[in-house]
Parts: structure tokens; sequence; C-alpha cells
């Protein structure tokens, strides 16, 4: 909820408010036209087409390819019947998501936090899993723990490793996203006798959202195409499948370009996602610019 004023002034005070305003519209107004919208959907079936046809150049085995492809997508189970495929890649990531939400949410808190002891834990966890690779992430949780006494699955490992490396993004993400809101709407929250939590869950949390929700999906999308790294523990996502049935079938080209087609469909679900949380939590954004 933004508030309609702010306690600080505004600099336009001494304009005209019967003159012409000389904004334009916001960019989300404009291409929401369908015309826009028409020549976009053409622009993509345009390229498309030439990336269907650059691959069919290629002479792929377009039989091999139906013949994996249901196994790669997860409808079939595993030999030792446990989910595998697309489907295992999506289950790491939503389960992950969770639990990076969770630390992004703790670990903002603490950069924001006025005690010394959560600032220096927040600030300690985001650097040394931002500074480090992934890679090395996942093989020191999945290969180094149990010589301390903790001994994780595969499974567990990696939605541990992709939680922990997403949610030090995430906390600088949450973190920017909530000091970008302009002071006066707090300001002006608690001159109107609202208490803390209704101020941050009200007027604060939605403005954020806003502004954060662009670069959590890219984060969010990068994590899936990341999952594939939880290959190197045994589990049989995605990419697990492809290497395998590209060295046993001797058709790389075949089984990655299906497992690329495969990522790609599941990132676009994500923004297509993500454009629904953007336009709901911007509406409220766009709706006080174009009455301007």
């Amino acid at each position: 909820m933004a508030l309609p004023f702010s306690l600080h002034p505004n600099k336009n005070d001494g304009e005209d408010e019967t003159a012409p305003s000389r904004q334009t519209p916001p960019a989300s107004v404009a291409k929401g036209g369908l015309g826009f919208r028409l020549r976009t959907g053409l622009t993509w079936l345009l390229l498309l087409t030439l990336l269907l046809c650059l691959f069919s150049r290629m002479g792929l085995d377009t039989g091999l390819i139906r013949q994996k492809l249901p196994f790669m997508l997860g409808l079939h189970l595993s030999p030792d019947g446990f989910i595998q495929g697309a489907a295992l890649t999506l289950v790491i990531t939503l389960i992950s998501m969770l639990f990076c939400i969770l630390l992004g949410i703790i670990a903002s808190a603490g950069r924001l936090s006025a005690s010394a002891i959560a600032f220096g834990c927040a600030t300690f966890y985001v650097s040394l899993f931002r500074g480090t690779p992934l890679l090395v992430q996942v093989l020191i949780i999945y290969l180094a723990l149990p010589q301390a006494g903790i001994v994780l699955g595969a499974f567990s490992s990696g939605i541990v490793a992709l939680s922990l490396n997403y949610g030090a993004y995430l906390a600088e993400t949450i973190r920017s996203g909530v000091i970008g809101v302009p002071n006066g709407q707090k300001e002006a929250a608690m001159a109107l006798g609202l208490s803390r939590g209704v101020i941050l869950t009200h007027v604060v949390a939605p403005q954020a959202l806003r502004i954060i929700l662009p670069p959590v999906g890219s984060l969010f999308i990068s994590m899936l195409k990341d999952s594939s790294l939880v290959s190197l523990m045994g589990l049989w996502e995605l990419n697990f499948l492809a290497q395998s049935y590209g060295r046993s079938t001797y058709h790389y080209m075949e089984m990655l370009a299906t497992a690329a087609a495969v990522y790609w469909l599941m990132s676009i679900v994500l923004e297509l996602f993500q454009q629904r949380l953007e336009r709901h939590f911007g509406q409220g954004y766009e709706q006080q610019h174009s009455q301007r």
C-alpha cells in the first residue's frame, strides 16, 4: 500500500497543478497494447523458426529424441523407484526456493538490523556464500561434511547447497528493495499511528516487492538451471539423464539439445509467473503515474 502523501516536501509543489503533465506513460502501459504484443509474438515466431531450421540442418535423430523424451521429462520412475528427469529438477528447485526465501528474509533482516551481532552474522553468511563457487559448495557439503560427522544424502545435499548459495544473493536483493522504499512513506505511516508490523506488511513490503521481483525472478531461473550440478552426486535429474543417454547412444547433440529445450520451457513458465506477479504488485504504481 503506497501512501498518497509523504512528509517530505514535494519538489513540484510550486508548479501549477492544472498544467499538462510532461511525464510519459509507464513503459508497461505502452507495452500492453494489442499491436505491440502481436509484433512481439511474430518476432518470437520468426526467431523460433530460424532456430528450428538451424537444428533441422544438423541431422538430429528425432526418433531417438521421441524415445528418450518421456524419461527425460520424468514421466517414468528411475530403476530404484524414485522420480527422475525434469520432474526431479523441478522438485529440487521448488524445495530450494522455499528454503532460499526463508534464508533470504532472515539474512536481509540481519543486514538491516541495528544489532552488531545480527549484522555480523548476516554479512559473514552473505560474503561466504556469494564469494565461493556453487560447484565447490556442492562438493564440500556432499563430500567434506561426512568427515565432520554430518552425513547428508545426495538429494538433501543438493537442496542445502542451492538454498544456502541463492539465499545469500536473495538477502541482498531483499535488502535493496526495502531501502528503495522512500523514507517519507514510512514516516507518513508512523504519523498516522500505524504499528511497526502494519507498516512493514502493508506499506513497505508491497512497494519493496515491486522492486525486487525482477531480480528475484532471474535468481530463481538461474537456480533452475544450476540444479543440474546435483548430477555430480548421482541424482537422475535432467542433465544427468541427458549425459547418460548421450554416452550410451553416442548421440550427445540430440540429448543435450532436448535437455536445453526442456530447461527453456521450464524457464518460460517461471518467466510468465514472474510477469503476473509484477503486474499485480505494480498496479498501484502504474495507476499513480497514469493519473499525473
